[in-house]
């Protein structure tokens, strides 16, 4: 028998003072009502109920019991029904990672028009190029990039968008260094490496031989954005994602180098989460705003923009 159940029949038993009135609350017998509640007397090892033919009353045990449980179901019944509320209705907090370039460019604009249409869902945003730890760190949604895709198994990944790695340098940068024709002409130039990135090492069909080029330099950082700032300054080339440099390329304020011997690669851009199963409003709702925002816009230029402004 449900001791759970016994415990709400016993509730009702005491509220309502008849095992008949508790069994139509319960919407089972007065017989089973009555059978449940003997359960429990079973269970505790006393009586919690006296019954004459007119009445019943809860014993003194039966009274000290019916005080605590009583307040150990309505705090049950208020968890079910948050839970139950938050499975339909986005609402609570909502701990977000992301990247921090494509963070600051693309998703804090889009997390402004989430918490306007969800103004019950507290979101809680983390900018880090750091693969976070989803579960163990307590993260709810993670919006990650990778060229080589996402290789755990225990998390749903919803593509959102698609960006391009592209070889890139200023305007000033080229006139004061010169402009490479050729994958080999790169050894000549200052490379501005990201860190935790080995020494790249390119190659290209199309150059004399399949020979390798080693990108070098004098520069090393660790965040996107402050790469992205010392290309923009003409200190060196490098090697970028649309997501972060998209803008700068439509306005010209970097260029792209070599697009026929290095095609900028693909980028995909995923948001990650946990499970599909039980999913949450807010991670539902959050992950679906996602989606249907970047799916509508054109977020930064196109492959055939792209060798457009290499060529001019």
């Amino acid at each position: 028998m449900d001791t759970l159940v016994s415990m709400k029949v016993f509730r009702h038993v005491v509220e309502v003072g008849s095992f008949v009135g508790a069994a139509e609350r319960m919407e089972m017998s007065a017989a089973m009502a009555s059978k449940h509640v003997m359960h429990l007397e079973q269970q505790l090892g006393a009586r919690l109920l006296n019954r004459t033919t007119r009445r019943v009353a809860p014993t003194e045990a039966g009274r000290e019991y019916y005080e605590r449980l009583s307040q150990v179901l309505t705090e049950l019944d208020e968890a079910e029904q948050a839970v139950g509320a938050a499975s339909v209705v986005p609402q609570g907090r909502l701990r977000v990672s992301s990247l921090s370039a494509f963070g600051l460019s693309h998703v804090m604009s889009a997390l402004a028009d989430y918490a306007a249409q969800f103004p019950q869902v507290t979101v809680e945003i983390t900018l880090s190029d750091r693969v976070v730890e989803l579960i163990d760190e307590g993260f709810d949604v993670a919006i990650r990039a990778s060229p080589t895709g996402l290789k755990s198994s225990s998390l749903i990944a919803r593509q959102i968008a698609t960006a391009h790695i592209v070889l890139c340098a200023s305007p000033e940068y080229l006139r004061c260094h010169g402009t490479p024709a050729t994958l080999a002409d790169l050894a000549k130039h200052n490379f501005i490496q990201y860190a935790g990135v080995p020494a790249q090492e390119l190659a290209s069909g199309a150059d004399a031989g399949g020979a390798k080029v080693r990108l070098t330099g004098n520069m090393i950082v660790n965040h996107l954005e402050a790469q992205r700032v010392v290309v923009l300054q003409g200190a060196g080339i490098a090697m970028l994602g649309t997501e972060v440099i998209g803008d700068d390329l439509a306005a010209g304020r970097l260029v792209p180098l070599l697009v026929d011997e290095l095609p900028p690669r693909e980028l995909p851009i995923h948001v990650v989460y946990a499970s599909r199963r039980h999913l949450s409003a807010k991670v539902r709702s959050f992950v679906d705003f996602l989606a249907d925002r970047f799916a509508s816009r054109e977020l930064w230029p196109s492959l055939e923009q792209i060798r457009a402004a290499a060529a001019r």
